[in-house]
């Protein structure tokens, strides 16, 4: 986990009033992938309880992030077992004594689903073009090889198709984007771009322009 910092801005949980979250991000149905919270140790442990709980039992199957602005965001937790965790302790002498950080995110950010050829991507704001970064995702969730020379024509079809796309919902820092591949539709668009060579062996070499003509002995 990185060094931890306040620096970012908080957000409250309405329905646990001694977590503050610095990062959350949501899929199209407003699904959880990730989340970072900081709180005290009994705070935060918690939450977790209430996660595993029915909502009958003062369960959570969903909580509300209250920005400053704006109306709440909701994130719907599902099934806990497709959630992974992560826990730091930091700033240990405080008013408030120990603080943990709490990282609560899908196990598709760490390794693709390669059942269903899916995966996840969380990525820095400041990281800028996402490119270099999501093409090797996309080589090891895909079945189909792929020649590293294919990137840019690749990664353009994926996104005209919708395989891969932005998540709707990031709060704090990170960005999201979620890989969903359909195999028999990508087969068949790459054969098609392969056909028309857009999509070649080797890489294209550019046309040499200028050059003197060597002697012939």
């Amino acid at each position: 986990m990185p060094a931890p910092s306040f620096q970012n801005t908080l957000y409250r949980i309405d329905e646990c009033s001694d977590l503050m979250a610095d990062a959350c991000v949501c899929g199209e149905q407003g699904d959880l992938i990730f989340l970072s919270v900081w709180a005290r140790d009994t705070a935060i442990q918690q939450f977790l309880a209430r996660l595993t709980l029915g909502r009958d039992q003062d369960g959570l199957d969903q909580f509300h992030l209250i920005p400053e602005q704006g109306s709440s965001v909701p994130a719907f937790v599902g099934s806990v077992d497709r959630l992974e965790k992560r826990l730091t302790r930091a700033y240990r002498r405080t008013l408030f004594g120990s603080m943990v950080n709490l990282w609560l995110f899908d196990r598709r950010c760490t390794r693709p689903d390669k059942s269903t050829a899916s995966a996840l991507a969380l990525l820095p704001r400041s990281a800028g073009d996402p490119t270099s970064r999501l093409w090797p995702l996309v080589k090891d969730t895909c079945p189909l090889p792929l020649l590293d020379h294919w990137q840019a024509s690749v990664l353009a079809l994926l996104r005209d198709q919708d395989m891969l796309k932005d998540l709707p919902v990031a709060l704090g820092p990170l960005r999201g984007f979620r890989l969903g591949l359909d195999v028999p539709a990508l087969t068949e668009a790459l054969g098609g771009l392969i056909q028309q060579d857009v999509l070649t062996a080797h890489p294209t070499q550019p046309a040499a322009a200028g050059l003197p003509l060597e002697a012939v002995a």
